[in-house]
């Protein structure tokens, strides 16, 4: 049944039904639509087997997010560093496993634990390093000492400078070259 067969029932507080599906009330199905209060043996049927039927429920209701995401760069220094870790958390349990059962396996896992471990903390860190760098090349950060906000400042004084500039030429042209020393 595809999305636009669905609809919604008086009783449901908003989630969708079928279309296939009747309520109660409505005239020629159910309760009320043979006089005498004497339903036939189809109509039983059908609304036990509506009662059967669960109506239609979203998986999950979409909210909107609380904090805004993470750049691209941090976000994937982010990961790199999640895979990193995983796997020296698989290897460190290959080696403790290893030892206990006695494999040879187990120094050469032990080794390699030791220098994934340092690897891991290199992507730790290269986690807060990304995200510092970011910081300061977009002007989030605002020290004094930030790199974006002396850029910040260098444009505005070149667009004032321009800006000025732009009014005294258009001074002089108003007046039709009054301000100028000889006629060329």
């Amino acid at each position: 049944m595809g999305t636009a067969e669905r609809s919604k029932a008086p009783g449901d507080a908003g989630a969708p039904r079928a279309k296939g599906l009747s309520s109660p009330r409505t005239p020629g199905r159910g309760i009320g639509s043979h006089g005498g209060g004497r339903k036939p043996v189809a109509g039983r049927a059908e609304s036990a087997r509506a009662q059967e039927r669960p109506a239609y429920r979203p998986l999950w209701v979409e909210e909107p997010a609380r904090r805004r995401r993470l750049p691209d760069p941090v976000r994937t220094a982010a990961v790199r560093a999640v895979l990193l870790i995983a796997v020296t958390l698989i290897q460190a349990m290959v080696a403790f496993l290893c030892t206990m059962a006695g494999a040879w396996l187990a120094f050469p896992m032990v080794i390699s634990s030791v220098v994934s471990t340092v690897v891991a903390t290199w992507g730790a860190v290269d986690i807060w390093v990304t995200r510092q760098v970011w910081h300061q090349r977009h002007g989030v950060v605002s020290v004094p000492s930030s790199t974006a906000r002396s850029l910040r400042r260098e444009r505005r004084a070149a667009r004032r400078e321009e800006r000025a500039a732009e009014r005294e030429r258009e001074r002089i042209r108003r007046r039709g070259g009054a301000g100028q020393l000889s006629h060329s």
